[in-house]
């Protein structure tokens, strides 16, 4: 295999909390060389001008939707493979929320199957933690761990029988297995599609409290203390919340918690005149959640950043906005929004790669995310400064339903490598 060198870098690492100029060697897949000087001499490698850019570890993204089985129409593994290198995300960890769900061996396998031979990243599914998504019965765990499963949930179908998640929960933790978890009550958040306060009702709209997550996070961190599970909270959006999650993790309890971008970057005003295309679950918070949530990534309390790619057809958005399907794409854009988060000083490049990079590829026993000799080569070589209006037609999704269409975004992904290998690289 060709070695590669990237020069004239300022590299990003995670670990140690630093940017520093320098040179990267990539050779058989691993990052074979960190060198403190920006353009050494390398016999017999490519060479790669990376004028400055930073280079940091391939984001591994937990949480995307991709449509198959079932919904291959809204998006395949080839375009979500395609819309993921381009968005430097070097691992995509897939939700089980399929149709079928992905709740057998056999399921699972085909997805494997079809992502090796179409996704030009690597893809890591999850499968349902019961059967079906309904909640009754939980899957076989031991033989879906077998055939690949990275972890269990249920996605946004919160179980309401708790003998059954703890059942569930205890059969995990014997296991080892991870358990993600959608912390919601189920009963006050039914049919929300806003948060509730002022906004909401003046746009008339149905809408849940922030209390509904803190509820639902409290009643999980309960069966996590009773089990004592591997957990991990998908999202958390809300300030009241964190007190229940900083409890957690103080107690001592294998606990980790997640949020997405749009959480991170978006507040409940954007919905402005009903755009649903900002229309996405849970639902958009106040500012002052908003910048609570941005501080608790910040101080590690959040501790993983992602897309949640949920890609939708046009016919399921335009539709009125409590009627209209969440859920926004975000493989692609999801960089460059966050980038926001930096340019306005909130968050610095290696705290944001920490909760992209490092902190999912930890969660989940992987070898990446790290900028270190003998780490895979999975890496993002990004221009934080690049600006550019994004046009949502000229995505690599099938399904276009981002948001910030037609936004004007500070940041382009320039080349992202997968195990040494160019995958994507800027025309």
């Amino acid at each position: 295999m060709t070695a590669t060198l990237l020069t004239n870098a300022r590299l990003i690492d995670p670990e140690a909390d630093t940017v520093s100029e320098g040179a990267v060697l990539l050779r058989d897949g691993l990052i074979a060389e960190i060198f403190k000087e920006p353009d050494p001499q390398v016999a017999d490698a490519e060479r790669i001008d990376a004028g400055g850019a930073f280079l940091a570890p391939g984001i591994v993204d937990i949480g995307v939707k991709v449509g198959e089985p079932g919904d291959r129409h809204k998006e395949s593994y080839k375009t979500a493979g395609l819309a993921a290198a381009a968005g430097g995300v070097t691992t995509m960890v897939t939700r089980p929320d399929t149709d079928p769900a992905i709740d057998t061996p056999e399921v699972l396998e085909f997805i494997r199957d079809r992502a090796e031979d179409d996704a030009p990243v690597h893809v890591l599914p999850m499968a349902a933690l019961t059967k079906g998504r309904a909640g009754r019965e939980m899957t076989e765990l031991g033989f879906l761990l077998d055939a690949g499963a990275v972890a269990f949930t249920d996605c946004d179908h919160v179980l309401t029988d708790t003998k059954v998640l703890s059942r569930a929960m205890t059969y995990a933790r014997s296991l080892g297995a991870l358990v993600m978890c959608h912390p919601q009550e189920p009963g006050l958040s039914k049919g929300g599609a806003a948060t509730s306060g002022k906004f909401a009702s003046l746009r008339g709209l149905p809408a849940v409290s922030p209390m509904a997550e803190r509820m639902g996070l409290d009643r999980d961190i309960a069966l996590v203390e009773m089990t004592g599970v591997r957990y991990h909270a998908d999202q958390i959006t809300t300030a009241r919340a964190l007190p229940a999650l900083e409890r957690a993790k103080k107690n001592g309890f294998d606990v980790t918690a997640g949020t997405s971008m749009h959480h991170l970057t978006l507040n409940e005003l954007d919905v402005s005149d009903y755009r649903t295309f900002f229309k996405v679950k849970p639902p958009l918070r106040s500012e002052e959640d908003r910048q609570a949530t941005v501080e608790a990534v910040r101080s590690g309390l959040i501790d993983i950043i992602g897309s949640f790619h949920t890609p939708q057809d046009e016919e399921s958005k335009r539709l009125p906005f409590e009627e209209a399907a969440s859920g926004a794409v975000g493989l692609e854009t999801m960089l460059p929004v966050l980038l926001r988060l930096y340019h306005s000083g909130e968050l610095e490049l290696p705290t944001l790669f920490r909760a992209l990079s490092l902190n999912p590829a930890k969660r989940l026993g992987l070898a990446s995310g790290r900028m270190a000799k003998g780490a895979p080569a999975d890496l993002v070589l990004f221009d934080a400064d690049k600006p550019f209006v994004l046009d949502r037609f000229k995505l690599q999704s099938k399904s276009k339903n981002t948001p910030f269409d037609g936004a004007r975004l500070q940041g382009k992904v320039l080349a992202t490598f997968v195990a040494g290998t160019a995958v994507y690289r800027s025309a």
